[in-house]
């Protein structure tokens, strides 16, 4: 029997559908520049037409549905038709290839899979050992889920989600092990869309462009589905671009803009950032990694007026853990902020204790955003779990107001010679030489001082290696300093911005 107090995912457009129906809900435009408009009344019914042919391809409640795709409405609409369905959304990084993308589908017991054609044969390389039974385009073809859903009748679904059901298990990044999915329910991603409408201060009237990738938690449930449940006007493109970003923030008015660090140092370095008109652009977020003290600096001195926010979290939490917001940069600029309306939030050692304020450990969390655990991996999810609280991995120190400032992954912590160094520390450092473009600290072996300290470093200058040293020097305590500096071309990333340190280590140290 349909439970009238329960509130789910796909609830979030159908409220918004009745609202503000005729409003534009979202703009698509893909990598040939066509574009595709919905307004909420139409985005919803091709969401409940999505999900009457899922299930008459034969998914049933509780399957997974793995989704394989760049980012278009088509891929928006397929999880919203999930979670309408009962199913459970399994995003998977479009980037990934044979042996990570079959583990990710057969650990995670998919049964369908949603592809973008152009991505189609990458899976049928994996696809019998991974068990999938059945591929359904995304778009771009006669038989794919998008041309199912545009027109006709509007079905009645013979389906009841509850709130405490699976709607998602979102992948850890895997940046220091393989990936584990953390299992996420309806009710745990509305209350996470609550508190990002709250601390990010999201109105109907913003015009937020969305150019990160939506297999990506943060794209997904930090911006795209809360902007729509409270009923603004979304533009999304297929893959982010600085150029065509800067364009269309001058051209479209764009008000509200999310981007990992690594595409807002991209901006910052494109020779359109001094010249585009950006005066609609209100509201900067960035998060998904940390962002180099030096690379904001440049952002709030180009643009004073806009109001910068910090969105610290993770996959397990849905993401949103933490914010600092634009008030409070001036005075805490390298915070991470304070945890947001559901999330309580603690530091302790390694014995589980509350540390003081001032004091390094590590960020655990209760919060009702919280994944359940990992899929099928119980032992990770006891660890996790420890103590009653959610363990983040994330080592950082809290001040008596209480805000957080983030130190490292603990694993990216270096002990050198039996005192630990924060990589984020020497990268700052290094950040303000005007000829380091990007750089990543890592630790590599040493028979010494059991790790020592290497800087990897893309350049857009000459630079030596002595001239680089010598001014980590100059900001450095004589052991924070690197032992060497590797020069690259790029650093490994996945394509929510990330970077993959454990690519780096093993690449210098195996």
């Amino acid at each position: 029997m349909l439970d009238l107090r329960a509130s789910t995912v796909a609830d979030v457009l159908r409220r918004s559908a009745a609202r503000v129906p005729e409003r534009e809900a979202l703009r698509f435009v893909d990598s040939a520049g066509q574009e595709r408009a919905w307004t909420y009344a139409e985005l919803d019914a091709a969401v409940t037409r999505a999900a009457a042919a899922l299930l008459a391809a034969g998914a049933r409640q509780g399957d997974r549905i793995a989704a394989y795709g760049k980012n278009s409405d088509a891929y928006l609409i397929g999880f919203l038709a999930c979670a309408r369905a009962g199913l459970v959304h399994v995003p998977i990084n479009y980037n990934l290839t044979s042996g990570e993308l079959a583990y990710l589908l057969e650990q995670s017991g998919s049964s369908t899979a949603l592809v973008d054609p152009a991505l189609a044969d990458r899976l049928g390389e994996i696809r019998a050992q991974a068990s999938v039974l059945r591929v359904i385009p995304l778009r771009d073809s006669p038989d794919s889920l998008l041309a199912q859903c545009i027109d006709g009748p509007v079905p009645e679904l013979d389906v009841a989600v509850t709130d405490d059901a699976l709607v998602q298990l979102l992948y850890t990044s895997g940046t220091t092990s393989q990936p584990k999915g953390a299992m996420m329910t309806h009710r745990a991603l509305l209350h996470e869309y609550v508190s990002c409408v709250v601390a990010l201060d999201f109105r109907e009237d913003d015009r937020p462009l969305h150019v990160m990738p939506l297999y990506h938690s943060a794209q997904m449930h930090v911006f795209l589905l809360p902007q729509l449940m409270i009923g603004s006007t979304s533009r999304l493109v297929e893959t982010p671009d600085p150029g065509d970003v800067l364009r269309r923030i001058e051209d479209e008015g764009i008000s509200a803009f999310f981007a990992a660090p690594t595409v807002w140092v991209a901006l910052a370095n494109h020779a359109d950032f001094a010249t585009r008109d950006l005066t609609t652009l209100r509201k900067a977020y960035y998060g998904a990694s940390i962002m180099p003290g030096p690379v904001l600096q440049r952002l709030r001195e180009r643009l004073p007026e806009l109001g910068f926010y910090n969105c610290f979290g993770q996959s397990e939490i849905a993401p949103l853990a933490t914010v600092l917001r634009p008030e409070e940069h001036d005075e805490r600029p390298d915070s991470a902020g304070r945890p947001v309306l559901f999330v309580e939030a603690k530091v302790v050692d390694e014995q589980g204790d509350e540390v003081a304020p001032g004091e390094l450990g590590e960020i655990v969390y209760r919060s009702p955003q919280l994944c359940t655990g990992y899929w099928n991996k119980p032992e990770e999810t006891a660890e996790a779990f420890r103590g009653g609280w959610f363990h983040s991995g994330d080592l950082v120190r809290r001040d008596s107001a209480g805000y957080c400032f983030v130190v490292d992954r603990i694993k990216d912590v270096i002990n050198t010679g039996g005192v630990l160094v924060a990589s984020r520390e020497v990268e700052d450092a290094l950040y303000t030489h005007p000829a380091v473009a990007e750089v990543a600290v890592i630790a590599v072996p040493d028979p010494k001082w059991i790790e020592r300290i290497a800087a990897v470093v893309v350049t857009k200058a000459d630079v030596s290696e002595a001239e680089l040293l010598e001014h980590a020097r100059g900001g450095l305590a004589g052991f924070k300093v690197p032992k060497e500096i590797r020069f690259v071309d790029d650093l490994p990333r996945n394509s929510s911005g990330k970077l993959l340190k454990r690519v780096l280590r093993d690449h210098f140290t195996g």
